[in-house]
């Protein structure tokens, strides 16, 4: 789940927050990336719970009508699609959403009025009452609706948004990109795996997860070879008005380079240009990209790297 998209952003943060403390230690900042791999993990179940909270929730609000004093005939007769959706009930049992759940309890508890309001719009919806007048919902249908709802309700929704970086200062650059992996997870799911239905894995594989500390090492051990090549192009600029977190993306973005033979030059400047674009200034994405540009040009004459 966690992919090299993410472990770029999460690597240049570290860095940053490297030079800023005075107290370095290199084992200490590997454990704060993987920490961080973890609580990005933590969102992805989190966003799974919010499923099935809503529908507990509207479970709940069920039977609160049908036990009132005098019950109207909707009360006691109610659409009861939500309850019976069977992709919620598959997710509810799956044994890898319950053993990390064990293992990491979290809980929507403390957002209990946004989840409400939450409820209220989605049974207020459009594709709501789509769904709640068909007759008898198909396994595909009930995964539909919560693609569909996930998408219009919980995707980009700016006030879970705030609700989340409020939860943890780890999920502050991780939402948009977990919530693909949620619809990608609803996506997958199959009626015929049942408990046993794959989740995302934290990473792909080892190969991603080796990837992550060899490029903090190499970013952090190697840094006075790395600022001195960086350093040489940008003779023209005055050193004090560069972006230092340009400087940060460069170092990571100079080590990716050198040290992994099986990812191309330009894959790397791409990810790098854009990183320098969301996280550094206005015109951060062009000065690092000719930068780097220039760098690349100087090593591949030098022969210090042979891919393209």
């Amino acid at each position: 789940m966690i992919n090299r998209d993410l472990i770029r952003i999460r690597i240049v943060q570290i860095v940053y927050a490297w030079y800023q403390n005075s107290n370095n230690n290199l084992k200490n900042a590997e454990k704060e990336l993987l920490f961080g791999f973890q609580k990005s993990y933590d969102l992805y179940y989190y966003l799974l719970l919010l499923m099935v909270k809503l529908t507990d929730m509207y479970e709940s609000r069920i039977e609160t009508k049908k036990n009132k004093f005098l019950p109207s005939e909707e009360d006691l007769h109610p659409n009861t699609h939500l309850i019976d959706n069977k992709f919620i009930r598959q997710l509810k049992t799956n044994n890898h959403f319950i053993h990390y759940l064990n293992n990491r309890p979290m809980s929507w508890k403390e957002n209990e009025n946004f989840v409400k309001t939450l409820l209220d719009n989605i049974l207020e919806s459009e594709t709501y009452k789509t769904y709640s007048e068909l007759e008898n919902p198909t396994y595909d249908d009930d995964r539909d609706f919560w693609r569909k709802t996930f998408k219009q309700f919980i995707y980009n929704n700016e006030e879970l948004d705030e609700i989340l970086e409020d939860e943890s200062i780890y999920w502050n650059d991780d939402v948009e990109i977990v919530q693909t992996f949620v619809l990608k997870t609803i996506k997958q799911f199959s009626e015929e795996n049942g408990a046993d239905q794959p989740l995302l894995p934290m990473f792909k594989d080892e190969e991603d997860k080796r990837y992550a500390l060899k490029l903090l090492d190499e970013t952090i051990l190697n840094e006075k070879k790395y600022r001195s090549l960086i350093e040489k192009h940008i003779d023209k600029w005055d050193l004090d008005r560069i972006a230092f977190m340009d400087m940060i993306i460069m170092q990571v973005a100079v080590a990716e380079i050198l040290s992994f033979e099986s990812i191309p030059t330009r894959v790397t400047l791409n990810e790098y240009i854009e990183i320098a674009k969301a996280y550094s200034t206005p015109k951060s994405g062009s000065f690092v990209n000719g930068i780097l540009d220039a760098i690349v040009n100087e090593i591949k004459k030098d022969n210090l790297i042979f891919k393209h």
